[in-house]
């Protein structure tokens, strides 16, 4: 009898997340303490990246976790890629990485070497982000899936929550989109080099570099963009009563990701994405290929700012330096209904 072939990527990162309908389902039956932690400053109420909790008057926690199953083919680019992309809430946040734990679910009949070089990409970049790797847990699974929990320290004044946009607000993009579509077509053997090479430095890419930079002006709202696509992520930035206008001929993007999506190289996920949230978006005159693209969901995407478009231009100047596709897409507006207004 011959063994059981084990594939290492059949499709993974941040396409493998439940659609947000369903965990908006999930989580709105779960009960609540009778009465509400005063520390606990953000929770999973408002669909935020990460949980916040004050332990002093000038610090808080910031806790989070993540993990998926291989995007890539090769381990320790995966394992690059599925720390920053656990990171990445901290940063969302406004917060720095402190420790990270390991969450392993690995094939015994998997070479072990294959472990090694994962969990060797994830331990690089956590050192990157100035954190230490204390331990994790593993279990034996018929699937690899590798990730982070990460906890981070913030100064409780100074947090970023995903729903502080304010109208007259512009949002800025730190990375491209189109890293699903792309991964998708390098999977069937369509991608190009140069495309899969823009997903690969824009995912192993930490947002630390882009945080660091916006907590230097007045940012309202701020969530980085990952399995629910821009435009699930910016529906969880509006709150009652704002709507966005966004620009789309000025949506950073992997320009192979166009033609990758024309030519139907989509992800189950990215449907989802447009079930939840597509009866809210008013699209005028855009092509497919962009509806795809703001669908897609991001695997370790850019952050996604909501601030005041003088600090914007300023931090866009700054972020541009770091070498990846990024630019102001839009605006916050008021509005009696929620609507996202694509142009």
């Amino acid at each position: 009898m011959m063994p059981e072939e084990i594939v290492f990527c059949k499709g993974g990162g941040c396409t493998a997340k439940l659609g947000a309908g369903v965990l908006e389902r999930i989580l709105s039956r779960l009960p609540k303490p009778e009465k509400k932690d005063e520390n606990l400053l953000i929770g999973f109420e408002s669909s935020d990246d990460a949980a916040v909790y004050r332990i002093s008057e000038d610090t808080a926690i910031v806790q989070t976790l993540d993990f998926f199953p291989p995007m890539v083919e090769d381990p320790y680019i995966f394992g690059q890629i599925a720390a920053a992309n656990a990171l990445s809430d901290i940063y969302a946040m406004g917060g720095d990485v402190r420790t990270a734990l390991n969450i392993v679910c690995f094939p015994e009949k998997m070479d072990l070497n294959i472990l090694g070089k994962i969990m060797q990409g994830g331990s690089e970049k956590v050192i990157e982000a100035g954190g230490t790797l204390v331990g994790g847990h593993s279990i034996a699974d018929a699937d690899v899936k590798y990730g982070l929990s990460v906890m981070g320290t913030i100064h409780p004044d100074r947090i970023f929550p995903n729903d502080g946009a304010q109208e007259g607000d512009v949002l800025l993009l730190t990375k491209p989109l189109g890293v699903g579509i792309v991964c998708t077509a390098n999977r069937m053997g369509e991608a190009s080099q140069e495309a899969m090479d823009m997903a690969v430095r824009s995912m192993t890419t930490l947002n630390k570099y882009a945080s660091e930079i916006i907590r230097k002006y007045d940012v309202h709202g701020c969530t980085d963009v990952t399995g629910f696509g821009f435009l699930g992520h910016l529906k969880e930035m509006l709150a009652k009563g704002l709507s966005a206008e966004i620009d789309s001929i000025r949506i950073p993007h992997i320009p192979e990701s166009l033609a990758y999506a024309d030519g139907f190289f989509l992800t189950a996920a990215a449907q989802r994405n447009r079930n939840h949230v597509g009866d809210l978006v008013e699209f005028c005159g855009v092509p497919f290929a962009v509806e795809e693209l703001l669908f897609d969901p991001q695997t370790s995407g850019g952050l996604l700012v909501s601030m005041p478009k003088e600090d914007a231009q300023q931090a866009l100047a700054e972020i541009a330096a770091l070498g990846l596709p990024c630019g102001i897409v839009g605006k916050v507006m008021k509005k009696e209904t929620q609507k996202i207004v694509v142009l």
